[in-house]
């Protein structure tokens, strides 16, 4: 699975730029000149940028992936911070929804590994729940696996004839 996070951390967004084109054409319809629409156009911009197309940037450049190996957490738009978390080395996931989430099909899934940083909290996971059960999944038949291996030599070799 790869997944971006919901998209409901674009909707503060959207609303901010909605707004912003409103009070522009607003002060061009109401106040109207040149001074007053340029400085409410140059206002409106660095909302939009800082509060529409950072939070937008930010969205499309984080990213859950996750294999029958790894989960790999990564964030950052200019720099890159990347986690790495090995299917062998989670001990324990669970998942937290609000009422909002519930209703959305998002949620936030807490990751606990056996290493130096131990939990991780992934926020706005779309369908958290198809995604716990999953990771569920991947878990144990990882273990599984690993619990055959282990069997398999503590068995004691039988010389044939």
């Amino acid at each position: 699975m790869h997944l971006h996070p919901h998209w409901k951390a674009l909707i503060w967004p959207v609303v901010v730029l909605v707004a912003a084109i409103a009070g522009v054409a607003a002060t061009a319809i109401w106040i109207g000149g040149d001074i007053p629409v340029y400085i409410a156009a140059a206002i409106g911009l660095i909302l939009v940028f800082w509060l529409t197309v950072w939070p937008w940037l930010v969205w499309k450049t984080t990213h859950y992936v996750f294999t029958n190996e790894r989960v790999l957490l990564q964030t950052g738009v200019f720099s890159r911070d990347r986690r790495d978390i090995p299917v062998s080395r989670i001990n324990d996931h669970s998942m937290s929804q609000s009422f909002v989430e519930r209703m959305l099909s998002c949620g936030t899934l807490t990751i606990e590994s056996a290493g130096e940083r131990g939990q991780s909290v992934l926020n706005d996971i779309p369908n958290v729940e198809k995604v716990q059960t999953r990771l569920y999944e991947i878990v144990e038949r990882d273990r599984d696996a690993h619990s055959f291996n282990d069997d398999e030599r503590a068995k004691p070799v039988t010389p044939s004839a």
